[in-house]
């Protein structure tokens, strides 16, 4: 890294920091000398009690133990969703007889949120953790064949053309050609489909669940512990923040002559 884009990194880093540090005085000003205080905690107690659920049971468990049983949850989801979806999105890409098959049935269904299928889950599966495995495949279903279907019908057929004329048979054209032209775009919807993921399963925690990251809000609100809903609150985002950083590290691994400046 150079001076300068060490420089810049930096003031970065400040920016943000300064940034958590002006929401964090509004909050503690709206707490503290407003009537907000009367439905929002202190932000310091709140921080107080996330950092006291290290070691202290919220509810039976402790905070991580409820953030893996909701981690475990959308792996089970989300891998479902990356087979199914990258699958479809393929081979609609690829097959125009598929294509004016499917095609029309996921465009009636594609505007459904996963969280619209938790009645569905409900009847279908009980409430169980299979209905909570729907749900978040459902949730992040349609990001991946929509960015893979983009992939894959934005292959270059020069180079299928220059690929045939060396001898490649259909299938070397398809692992050689056809999908490293997808990476690119499958990860923009594996992007997306693991926070709809994430988000799908807190869904289905809030609707039924004795445990994770979910029931930790409807807990809190049902007690009405205010400060027990922004430790479920602050653990989702700081969760979902790590995922999202997991996602462009592996992609700036993998798809190296894609993303620039690395």
């Amino acid at each position: 890294m150079t001076l300068k884009g060490a420089v810049n990194y930096t003031k970065e880093i400040l920016l943000s920091l300064l940034g958590f540090a002006i929401v964090i005085a509004i909050w503690y000003w709206a707490a503290e000398y407003t009537n907000a205080r009367i439905v929002m905690p202190n932000p310091f107690v709140v921080f107080q009690r996330f950092i006291t659920a290290f070691y202290k049971p919220v509810g039976r468990y402790l905070l991580p133990q409820h953030i893996l049983f909701s981690l475990q949850r959308v792996l089970v989801g989300y891998s479902l969703a990356i087979v199914v979806g990258i699958t479809l999105g393929i081979v609609m890409g690829r097959s125009q007889v598929i294509e004016a098959w499917v095609r029309p049935i996921f465009e009636l269904f594609r505007p459904i949120p996963g969280i619209a299928w938790i009645p569905m889950a409900i009847l279908w599966f009980g409430i169980g953790e299979k209905g909570k495995y729907f749900i978040i495949f459902m949730s992040g279903l349609s990001h991946l064949v929509v960015n893979t279907y983009a992939g894959a019908i934005r292959v270059d057929y020069e180079l299928i053309g220059v690929a045939e004329m060396l001898g490649a048979n259909k299938r070397q054209i398809f692992i050689n050609v056809v999908l490293p032209s997808c990476v690119p775009f499958v990860f923009a919807g594996l992007h997306f489909s693991l926070s709809t993921c994430w988000m799908g399963v807190l869904a289905a925690e809030m609707v039924s669940s004795t445990m994770g990251a979910g029931w930790i809000i409807v807990a809190g609100m049902e007690n009405g512990d205010t400060a027990q809903i922004f430790i479920g609150i602050i653990s989702i985002a700081v969760v979902g923040l790590l995922l999202a950083t997991f996602m462009r590290w592996v992609e700036r691994r993998i798809c190296v002559w894609h993303v620039k400046g690395t």
